[in-house]
């Protein structure tokens, strides 16, 4: 089979979840014999890095970028708000990338053009202009939803208006665009749930983010210090992880703090915002961007994901159940994982249940063991990239044969 794959960013260097989930498709269909040829556009915020792309890897997907100026430009962007467009779309589309697009496209054939996101949507157009491929969309999230719960939790008037006016835009999008594709891939149950009553008639599967576990090993069962660290890892340019983090340190961490005045937490993760890194709580270290995230979390224990906003599958929960750290996070944290409280990680929603969860992680640290093993065999099981590539390939030859 010969695919074409079309990220909005570079899948390397793996700065974030939406870089690994797209790496890690490419590496399964590669894995499983298949042909890929990817293109992606590249912007300030994720500018190509020729270093962290291996030779073998460029030679077996021809890798081409394009470059596109995304940075928000405030008068374009105040006008989109008031029309149907959706900006945070359509700032992703460039004449430069469709005539590369259609180059490709007319220099050779593809069965299926594999579209990573709703970003780049605005290239459907073309690809059905120029070429007779099934085209399968990929949806990370449902990204109307992120802006919804960002302005349910926002107080400023004026960001909230803009928050609901982006969520309602980005609704409309995502409520018509699956009909102008011939199947859609979900990365998550309750995802794919919206997504099956907003389009009923269109195919689509879920679709979940694998992991070669390979990648993951780990030497020995987690046993917890006597003085457990806690952590947070996770790219800071996400608005809903700088809102979470933001509430974790002004709601949570102070009753911890005082509770057990000897635990530590670090914050690990690119572009922190000067909003956090002024701060000066206790207890608490900053180290900014690390040059390996699998060991920075094996040097820590207790893992802390305090999302009150987001969609989709939060990759690094994921990753660090997968190297079998105990994971606290919320409710939306947890959304699309298939997990239970209690078993697989912890779930907590309000500062007093966080304390709570840290109270019994301390005081009872062998169910931090448990907790890990639980959490590593759930995930060998769930997100088994080689599993979920099959699955993904059956979808795929469904589509051709519609």
């Amino acid at each position: 089979m010969k695919i074409l794959q079309l990220c909005h960013k570079p899948p390397l260097p793996q700065v974030d979840g939406g870089c690994i989930a797209m790496h890690n498709i490419t590496q399964g269909l590669l894995n499983s014999g298949q042909e890929v040829r990817v293109l992606a556009v590249t912007t300030p915020k994720h500018p190509v890095k020729t270093d962290a792309f291996p030779e073998e890897y460029l030679q077996k997907t021809h890798f081409e970028s394009v470059f596109i100026d995304t940075t928000p430009k405030i008068g374009t962007a105040i006008g989109s708000l008031f029309r149907r467009q959706a900006y945070q779309i359509s700032r992703f589309y460039s004449k430069e990338m469709a005539d590369k697009l259609t180059r490709i496209l007319t220099s050779e054939p593809f069965d299926i053009v594999h579209v990573e996101s709703i970003y780049m949507t605005p290239y459907i157009p073309v690809i059905r202009k120029h070429s007779k491929a099934r085209i399968v969309l990929r949806m990370h999230n449902i990204e109307h939803l992120i802006w919804e719960r960002l302005a349910s939790n926002e107080r400023n008037p004026f960001r909230k208006w803009i928050y609901k006016t982006n969520c309602n835009q980005l609704r409309r999008v995502e409520e018509h665009i699956l009909e102008s594709v011939d199947g859609y891939m979900a990365i998550s149950d309750p995802d794919f749930t919206y997504f099956s009553t907003t389009t009923p008639d269109v195919r689509g599967t879920v679709v979940p983010f694998g992991i070669d576990m390979k990648n993951y090993e780990v030497e020995d069962d987690y046993i917890p210090s006597e003085k457990p660290s806690l952590f947070h890892i996770g790219s800071m340019n996400w608005s809903p992880n700088v809102e979470g983090m933001e509430w974790f340190l002004d709601e949570v961490w102070p009753g911890i703090h005082e509770q057990h005045p000897e635990l530590t937490f670090t914050l690990a993760g690119r572009s922190i915002p000067a909003s956090i890194l002024q701060r000066h709580d206790p207890n608490v270290s900053i180290v900014g961007a690390v040059p390996s995230a699998n060991e920075f979390m094996l040097d820590h224990d207790i893992m802390i994901v305090p999302l009150l906003s987001g969609s989709g599958i939060r990759i690094k929960i994921v990753e660090a159940m997968a190297l079998g750290r105990v994971v606290v996070t919320t409710s939306v944290g947890a959304e699309g994982l298939s997990v239970e409280n209690g078993k697989h990680l912890f779930i907590a929603d309000t500062p007093e249940e966080f304390l709570s969860v840290i109270d019994k992680c301390i005081a009872t640290p062998d169910i931090c063991t448990i907790i890990g093993e639980n959490a590593r065999d759930i995930i060998s099981v769930k997100h088994n990239n080689s599993i979920i590539t099959g699955k993904m390939l059956d979808f795929y030859q469904q589509t051709l044969n519609s």
